[in-house]
């Protein structure tokens, strides 16, 4: 997901943007997400997530939810969110 940071002014302010919606995922949705991009810029964020699962119904419905939560934060404006789903057949 690439995200625009609100009312960021620094690397510091971002850090206290990222880290607790970080955390806030990682608790809500059992997934894994880390900080993949733009960390050298202030007011930008690139996050990724991840997770396994046997059936793709679910883990589109969980990346749908991670989505919609990370949209409707106030603190962020979501520009874009790709997905790649795998599957053993891959």
């Amino acid at each position: 997901m690439d995200l625009l940071l609100g009312d960021v002014h620094s690397l510091k302010g971002k850090r206290s943007v990222v880290r607790p919606l970080i955390a806030e995922i990682r608790r809500r949705y059992d997934v894994s997400v880390a900080e993949v991009a733009h960390q050298d810029l202030h007011r930008r964020a690139g996050l990724g997530v991840g997770l396994v699962g046997a059936d793709r119904a679910h883990v589109v419905s969980v990346l749908d939810g991670v989505e919609q939560f990370v949209a409707y934060r106030p603190d962020v404006e979501l520009l874009a969110a790709r997905r790649r789903l795998i599957s053993a057949d891959d």
